[in-house]
């Protein structure tokens, strides 16, 4: 079998990827950072504030009603001002008549991405509970974002923590909604399932108008056992709470869900786990670990001392 290096392979990607669109003359082109279901970002110089950006445009070949998705985000994202949330500069059509978006360009890793490479337990914790802050500030809003997964959560290089993708976002009660989009994960219309497998709660899979916040806890607890793997004690009770089949059993918000998991990393008592007295008395002594250290440490100089003195 032929092998082709990798100059050749590039040259091939190269010559079948589509061309690049034509851009509004006050974005230049600097290249592509990713494709999705969607559309494609691309990462430009605005030519009138001078600075670098991030710009999405629709994929050609979907349907024309494919634009409210995408002007469906990036409305959201404008109206959710939030540090959480990527904050949108521009909304407009290209020359070709296709719609695109300017939003911050972020450089990182996705929250999947750093859990693959062995991010430590007690800081994917900690960004946890700010991506539930994000939900929390959605939901006060009325909005639902239906598509939380760790791939969905950016991890800035300069420790910010990014909530992303939310084309498929429910906005209020409002219905019906854009219908199922061809080639695009989940869809918008009445009865479409809408989310990704795993990380979609059990009434996703029915009408899009069941849907409300604690479907996102739901997904929450899943990112929360991706997190955690198979955690015991605490931990498990809460993602059982999280991602219970029944909206009702769940955590009634995302800020509940995030003041328990708070509590764990603090050593104080979670609301979803009754815990026995051998491991309150582990939580306490990892809580107060220094001050009982400090105390093992009188105690055995003390004895040194005493011994010393019957000598």
């Amino acid at each position: 079998m032929t092998q082709l290096s990798d100059a050749a392979l590039d040259h091939l990607r190269a010559a079948v990827a589509p061309a690049p669109p034509a851009l509004p003359e006050r974005y230049e082109l600097v290249g592509e950072l990713g494709r999705g279901g969607m559309g494609v970002v691309y990462q430009v110089r605005d030519r009138v504030l001078h600075r670098e950006a991030a710009l999405k445009v629709m994929h050609d070949a979907l349907p024309d009603r494919a634009r409210e998705r995408l002007e469906r985000e990036a409305n959201v994202l404008a109206m959710l001002e939030h540090p959480g949330l990527v904050p949108v500069h521009d909304l407009g059509t290209l020359p070709d008549g296709l719609p695109y978006y300017v939003m911050k360009l972020v450089r990182g890793d996705t929250l999947a991405d750093r859990l693959a490479q062995g991010m430590a337990r007690g800081d994917a914790l900690r960004v946890f509970c700010r991506v539930c802050d994000t939900v929390a500030f959605a939901h006060a809003r009325g909005v639902v974002h239906r598509d939380l997964t760790p791939r969905n959560v950016m991890l800035g290089t300069f420790g910010d923590v990014l909530v992303l993708d939310w084309g498929v976002a429910k906005v209020g009660g409002a219905e019906p909604e854009p219908p199922a989009i061809a080639g695009v994960r989940g869809g918008t219309g009445e009865g479409a399932v809408i989310g990704t497998p795993g990380f979609m709660a059990p009434e996703q899979h029915g009408a899009a108008r069941d849907v409300d916040g604690r479907s996102d806890v739901f997904a929450l607890g899943r990112i929360l056992a991706e997190i955690t793997g198979e955690a015991t004690g605490p931990l498990r009770s809460i993602v059982a709470r999280a991602t219970a089949a029944d909206p009702e059993a769940r955590y009634p918000d995302a800020t509940a869900l995030s003041r328990d998991v708070s509590a764990f990393l603090d050593r104080l008592p979670v609301t979803a786990h009754r815990e026995s007295i051998w491991e309150r008395v582990a939580r306490h002594a990892g809580r107060h670990r220094l001050a009982l250290s400090l105390i093992v440490v009188y105690l055995l100089v003390r004895a040194v001392i005493v011994l010393a003195f019957r000598r």
